[in-house]
């Protein structure tokens, strides 16, 4: 065996050894399907986490300091209150670092030695602290307990937080809570709809005598609004009108009904736990406009716009397998506002509409936007399942593909002036990513094509172009790399990038083992995923998503999964939970929302091997790991059903069902990779 197979074998046998001894989790699964942060002797410790509604967003910055008391900083943002410029990133923002504990008082002094207990996260956060206090010269401690829950609303502009302060000691305790307001309000000419106001307030204030074991509970507001809108400002008549209970059963209804739907049944809880928190965080960021539904990657800074990207090509195609209705009003709104854009001298559509839909960005000129559109737009037509729906969509799709069409080079291959990472790093004037999604937007718009009567010789057009497109990709960017046969990403290029997974993703194995030694030797691989290019720091989950998924759909399915499982380890239970990342160094690893999708899409288009093919039908190679009796997947709500997956171990074979409403569908033992068609 050579040095690099050895090397090869070392890594991923440490790898493996590293996944099944995950000793250093800070956080633990709970029964209910939360995560507990356990207060223990690791801290300080500080994390941050994005939660959002259809009218804001917050980023709690949160954590445990040495003395183990809590600390919070809120970041809120508030995307249709834009600011001028009307750009990307111009949204109303404003940051809250208040300690409201810190203002109510006990028998006229201040609370003493806090000490967090737990941390709890399941899509709203709660934290558990105990207090001192001193009473006759004495300072008792664990006196007073009190409980926070922190959660945006679900539909207005608020982000709250409830406080529950608990007397467990012996004695009767005074409580004053201090009328507390506060509003920021911006100047006129600084709003595009004028000058706003950013209020906070506390829903209760006086004094309050509580007996052993009695509570006291109010709860705080953080609301931002146009200063015209006097019927939301938050005054006493507001917080009256605020019913805080229903503003919390209205965020917990949502989680449920994300948690319901598309449910992944494994044997590990902690892969069923991570796909569970994708879901939310994927379908929870998408804003009500005055453009219509706009999911939005989120972040601080990227709101009230789509991108051909994080919409169109990440998370657009999984909304159908969710059944959120909200989430595919929005792909389906992103795609008409691309849509716009068409024109009949093929110039390219804008990587990104902005600002509630009233401009656009091109920043990075082509980046291969147009192969993005067409990729996502087709596949979520086929999974959504509603004819009318593919209808609207087909013109913009035969429109995309005609532009990359239109944009090939001598060698067969889309040329583009980037690629997604937007000249970050080098992309050449042809990249591999462009190339291999118009490729698999050929092939989805031929199924969808049958399924809408479009002429057969546009379809046999299509399939040869198809054809013609695969060997092209393999003959301009297959190539020996580093030592490894395996793609280089643009012409020129010679060191490794993530981004050579794309053949797998889209179904191209050609080079499919040397692809997957590359991805996973130490030149890309690191403890936080994939590094977009070898030689360097720098790492963006989408990239370590989409390898994930295609080397598991590829038939790589035990390294697929010991990288899976300790992926998943470190964003669900480490240091910075509980969902995908952006990047890092840049946005200090935001959660922005369509990696989530893509983390799902692991499951759904890699583990499950589901390949829409039809508006009823779809392809599906599964994939069972080697220690698993099981796997299943509930109320898939893709192809307009609601239908579940069923993959055990039969033997050497595996045996599959599919049922819709308890029937059976497919019922079948197979022998592992083979695939198999189902019709709804």
């Amino acid at each position: 065996m050579d040095l690099k197979r050895i090397l090869l074998s070392f890594t991923f046998i440490l790898v493996s050894l590293l996944s099944a001894a995950q000793t250093k989790d800070r956080w633990t699964i709970l029964e209910d399907g939360s995560i507990r942060w356990n207060i223990h002797n690791n801290i300080p410790h500080a994390d941050h986490l994005e939660m959002s509604g259809q009218q804001l967003s917050v980023v709690l910055r949160y954590g445990v300091d040495a003395q183990q008391r809590f600390h919070l900083n809120r970041s809120l943002v508030f995307p249709m209150l834009r600011m001028q410029p009307n750009k990307t990133q111009n949204n109303l923002k404003q940051r809250f670092d208040v300690n409201i504990p810190a203002l109510v008082t006990v028998d006229d002094q201040t609370l003493l030695n806090e000490q967090v207990r737990d941390v709890t996260f399941n899509g709203t956060m709660r934290v558990e602290s105990s207090f001192g206090y001193v009473h006759r010269r004495k300072e008792l401690r664990d006196t007073v307990q009190l409980t926070r829950v922190l959660y945006p609303s679900a539909n207005a502009a608020y982000y709250c937080e409830e406080y529950t302060f608990r007397n467990s000691s012996p004695n009767q305790i005074t409580l004053r809570v201090p009328e507390w307001r506060v509003a920021y309000t911006t100047p006129e000419e600084a709003g595009v709809y004028g000058a706003y106001c950013i209020e906070a307030g506390l829903s209760k204030k006086g004094t309050f005598v509580l007996q052993p074991g009695e509570t006291l509970e109010f709860f705080a507001l953080f609301s931002g609004r146009k200063l015209a809108d006097v019927s939301s400002s938050l005054n006493d008549v507001a917080f009256a009108r605020i019913d805080i209970r229903n503003e919390r059963a209205a965020r917990e209804a949502l989680i449920s009904q994300w948690w319901q739907n598309l449910v992944l049944d494994t044997p590990d809880p902690v892969l069923n736990r991570m796909f569970a928190f994708a879901k939310l965080r994927g379908a929870e960021s998408i804003y009500r406009t005055k453009g219509g539904l706009m999911h939005g990657p989120g972040g601080e800074a990227y709101y009230a716009a789509v991108w051909a990207n994080d919409q169109a090509e990440y998370i657009n195609p999984f909304f159908p397998f969710l059944g959120y209705e909200t989430g595919n009003q929005s792909a389906l709104n992103s795609f008409r506002h691309f849509a716009r854009y068409m024109n009949p001298e093929y110039k390219p559509i804008p990587s990104s509409i902005i600002s509630e839909g009233v401009s656009f960005w091109h920043g990075a000129k082509d980046r291969g936007d147009g192969a993005m559109i067409a990729y996502g737009a087709a596949r979520y037509a086929l999974a959504r399942g509603d004819k009318e729906e593919a209808r609207e969509l087909w013109p913009l799709i035969e429109w995309c593909l005609e532009y990359c069409h239109r944009k090939l080079t001598p060698a067969g291959v889309v040329a583009s002036n980037s690629d997604e990472l937007e000249n970050r790093f080098p992309a050449g004037d042809a990249n591999l990513c462009t190339s291999t999604l118009y490729y698999d937007a050929l092939r989805s718009a031929i199924m969808l094509g049958h399924e809408l009567g479009v002429p057969a010789r546009q379809l046999t057009a299509y399939r040869e172009q198809a054809r013609n497109l695969e060997q092209a990709i393999e003959k301009h960017f297959g190539y020996e790399i580093e030592g490894f046969h395996s793609y280089r990403y643009y012409d020129g290029n010679d060191i490794l990038r993530s981004w050579i997974c794309m053949p797998l993703v889209t179904g191209i194995y050609t080079r499919a083992q040397g692809t997957i030694d590359a991805l996973f030797s130490p030149r890309l691989w690191t403890d936080d995923g994939l590094l977009t290019q070898a030689g360097t720091e720098t790492f963006w989950d989408r990239s370590t998503l989409y390898a994930l998924r295609g080397t598991i759909a590829a038939g790589e399915v035990e390294k697929g999964m010991s990288f899976l499982k300790k992926y998943s380890h470190r964003r669900l239970l480490g240091d910075h939970v509980p969902y995908a990342i952006e990047a890092w160094p840049e946005g200090d690893q935001r959660h922005l929302s369509a990696e989530s999708g893509l983390y799902c899409r692991i499951y759904t288009e890699g583990l499950f091997g589901i390949r829409p093919t039809g508006l009823r039908s779809f392809e599906m190679t599964p994939r069972l790991p080697q220690e698993w009796e099981y796997m299943n997947l509930n109320h898939v709500r893709a192809f307009n059903s609601d239908f579940d997956i069923r993959v055990s171990r039969a033997g050497k074979k595996l045996h599959v069902e599919v049922l819709k409403g308890g029937k059976v569908v497919v019922k079948k033992n197979i022998t592992e990779g083979t695939v198999l068609k189902v019709k709804l």
